[in-house]
């Protein structure tokens, strides 16, 4: 038996029996959410969880999965966003690294994908940024190379402006 069960006995819903409504049978993704948030220390020790272990968790929280605005607000906005970073690492080289909103937007519902939320990005941006981490020290006349949806979904490499040439003085 599921934790939203087990919690909608407790609460007073019908779960089985005659009179259960069907919609009630399978929660919806937002019913479902609602009762998870109403879990107690008893629907854990009914779900399978053993005494010693519950006895150890001062507090118990539900967390909310983080949405593709907030997975853009964390790549971006902390004084140590993923994205400042990897910038701070070109510009070390004198490189500007730009990137689109709709690639934030892309990277960001790639991780919701992935299922393991803000812990996606890091390696999905590393795993995007490897070869231009790896390339761009070795060329002097890079000034800025810009991230767009296309370099995320792989379907293009990243678009490397380069400094005007010298030899044309």
């Amino acid at each position: 038996m599921g934790l939203d069960k087990i919690i909608q006995r407790r609460i007073g819903k019908r779960v089985m029996g005659f009179g259960g409504n069907p919609s009630e049978q399978q929660p919806a993704g937002s019913e479902h959410d609602k009762l998870i948030h109403r879990v107690e220390p008893e629907d854990l020790l009914s779900f399978g969880f053993i005494p010693e272990f519950i006895g150890r968790l001062p507090v118990h929280s539900v967390l909310d999965e983080l949405t593709e605005e907030q997975l853009v607000q964390i790549m971006t906005e902390p004084k140590n966003a993923l994205v400042k970073q990897f910038g701070k690492l070109l510009a070390m080289e004198g490189v500007e690294l730009e990137f689109t909103l709709d690639s934030l937007h892309e990277l960001a519902r790639q991780a919701i994908t992935k299922g393991t939320g803000a812990r996606a990005l890091r390696s999905l941006l590393e795993k995007l940024m490897l070869d231009v981490m790896y390339d761009i020290p070795a060329e002097t006349d890079v000034e800025c190379v810009k991230i767009t949806r296309p370099v995320v979904l792989g379907e293009q490499p990243p678009i490397i402006q380069r400094k005007p040439s010298q030899a044309a003085a």
